[in-house]
């Protein structure tokens, strides 16, 4: 347990940037498992719809420090591949 003052700010400024940073990680992986999901199920107009939705969140979790930048540019790139590679 924290003793100093601090530490225990530290503590508080952590849970409130925890709460943050999961509504985030949350918004991105449900973006994702819904652009891999139309993709499985061979919807790939609607796919391709939703890639600029997938760029966005990318971007945001990317500017906000979620993920690195280096991250969300791979991520973009291999599910533009994954969309183009299926429409064939």
């Amino acid at each position: 347990m924290a003793i100093t003052k601090s530490a225990k700010k530290a503590i508080r400024q952590n849970k409130r940037r925890k709460a943050h940073n999961v509504i985030y990680k949350n918004k991105l992986k449900e973006t994702l498992k819904q652009t891999r999901a139309l993709v499985a199920n061979k919807k790939i107009d609607e796919a391709k719809a939703m890639l600029s939705k997938v760029y966005q969140a990318l971007d945001k979790t990317a500017k906000v420090g979620i993920i690195k930048k280096g991250e969300a540019s791979r991520k973009k790139s291999r599910f533009a591949k994954l969309i183009e590679r299926n429409s064939k």
